[in-house]
């Protein structure tokens, strides 16, 4: 028996200590933004929040949120007005959208660590995270756009308009 904080609600779920978090979030509690990738933690596709760090579900037992916090996009907001899902928007980063889940809960994890992050360490950052599209440009740029929604550089509508940033 696992008892933990699933986007701000108790949880308790009753699975073996080591079936993976993943398959507990999706299966469990019907919550299949977290998408399963590769299995191996290597494409980031599965990544949720717990205690704030963004893990790997996919290779984290349930045993290790006992007791924790788990965020999953699901848990960001239902409206869309988080600044890093305002600057998805913005940028328009999406393309087969697979991915975009565990790109947004890591790039929040960045943001919350680094809030102005230079395009070096959003690459560093990010790197764990794999787009089958390519779209890491527009990635970096929406990281760099959710920085100045969150420092009041600009508001979510000069960004949904295009007066984000120009990187």
């Amino acid at each position: 028996m696992a008892t933990f904080s699933l986007n701000g609600e108790r949880r308790e779920i009753d699975v073996p200590d080591a079936h993976p978090l993943l398959w507990v979030l999706r299966e469990h509690f019907a919550l299949t933004g977290t998408k399963f990738g590769c299995g191996i933690g290597q494409c980031g596709a599965c990544t949720v929040h717990l205690n704030g760090q963004p893990i790997r579900s996919c290779q984290t037992p349930v045993s290790a949120a006992e007791g924790a916090e788990v965020m999953t996009i699901e848990g960001v907001t239902a409206q869309g007005t988080h600044s890093v899902q305002q600057a998805w928007i913005a940028e328009q980063v999406p393309q087969c959208g697979y991915c975009q889940s565990g790109q947004i809960m890591s790039a929040i994890a960045l943001l919350a660590a680094r809030p102005t992050p230079t395009d070096e360490e959003i690459d560093q950052f990010m790197s764990g995270n794999i787009c089958r599209c390519g779209a890491y440009n527009s990635i970096r740029r929406a990281i760099h756009t959710a920085s100045e929604i969150q420092a009041g550089q600009v508001t979510t509508d000069d960004a949904s308009a295009g007066g984000g940033s120009d990187r």
